[in-house]
């Protein structure tokens, strides 16, 4: 059975209001948690960007059952992988098991904040691969010494660590992200429902191995509203990770995609309060081979109304169509 998610998206709430989101999330019966970490909104009209690890720490010991999941952290420039190691062992700690840690090559819009300049692709798929192997070597105990192409490691160690590490899960949007992914990753994360991306994770080692989808729905039973708020917030899913990952500021989204209509979000984003929408929004994710889809739904102000329209409604409607 597809397990369906929901999104603890930290640039369009506050610290206190994602926790009491997810708390109402695990009532309402969703499968698992994933969570945004920016230090940047994607554009101004989201309003947040709170600081995910200790929104995560709090929604840890808040709730009781429900997974959480980084989405993702990038744990090259504005963290060191030592630190990332520390983080997420702390919170599989905090969470009694629960936690899985997402990890991807990063966007411009968050890293830049540090003055370290934004290396090419390649660069960053380099400093990706070292970062998964210095976090690996810390969570197996011991201390860590390290003298890599890009990072330095002195004499660390996680002086807690939980019995059993948080699983690896690495982000991906092309053929070489896939071949990271399929042979560092425990899971592999992907924005986009193609098939071909989970074939080339497969090819590389990831065969069997859980694979998590991401997507944006906007609930709300007026529809325009819906699609106002839906363009208002949302118009930047399109740009495509090549475009996404290399704007700087939320400026940059602003211009970017200015001449993007509200024709254009309808046409991507499932808007207003038809189940049967939504799911048809989710099949080609089932479709294309993904064991887990986390939504997004759109206002942080709407998370309320969205839940408990989904838990009357929404999930029993994606159960019954993709179980």
């Amino acid at each position: 059975m597809v397990k369906i998610g929901y999104t603890m998206m930290t640039e369009q709430a506050g610290p206190r209001d994602l926790v009491n989101h997810l708390v109402r999330a695990e009532e309402a019966g969703f499968d698992f948690s994933v969570a945004s970490d920016h230090y940047f909104p994607w554009l101004r009209s989201q309003g947040h960007s709170p600081y995910v690890w200790s929104v995560l720490g709090a929604a840890a010991r808040a709730t009781r059952r429900i997974p959480l999941m980084t989405y993702v952290t990038c744990p090259t420039i504005r963290y060191h992988p030592a630190v990332v190691a520390q983080k997420a062992a702390t919170m599989q700690l905090l969470s009694e098991g629960r936690f899985r840690l997402g990890l991807g090559s990063g966007e411009n819009l968050n890293e830049h904040v540090v003055g370290g300049g934004w290396p090419s692709v390649d660069v960053r798929h380099e400093m990706l691969e070292e970062a998964v192997e210095i976090i690996r070597a810390l969570f197996g105990g011991g201390h860590v010494n390290h003298r890599g192409t890009h990072f330095d490691v002195e004499s660390a160690r996680l002086w807690d660590l939980p019995d059993e590490p948080p699983p690896i899960g690495v982000a991906v949007s092309g053929e070489q992200s896939c071949e990271l992914a399929g042979r560092l990753g425990d899971l592999v994360i992907a924005t986009e429902p193609k098939a071909d991306l989970l074939e080339a994770f497969d090819r590389h080692g990831g065969e069997g191995k859980p694979r998590v989808g991401q997507l944006p729905v906007c609930h709300d039973p007026d529809p325009h509203a819906a699609l106002e708020r839906a363009h208002s917030q949302f118009r930047w899913f399109g740009g495509g990770w090549k475009v996404n990952s290399e704007l700087p500021h939320p400026d940059s989204f602003e211009a970017a995609t200015q001449f993007v209509t509200k024709d254009d979000v309808a046409g991507a984003i499932p808007c207003g309060d038809a189940p049967d929408a939504f799911v048809k929004a989710v099949r080609p994710y089932a479709e294309a081979g993904f064991t887990e889809i986390a939504l997004v739904q759109i206002g942080g102000e709407a998370q309320l109304p969205y839940l408990d329209w989904a838990e009357r409604t929404l999930l029993p409607a994606l159960r019954d169509a993709l179980g």
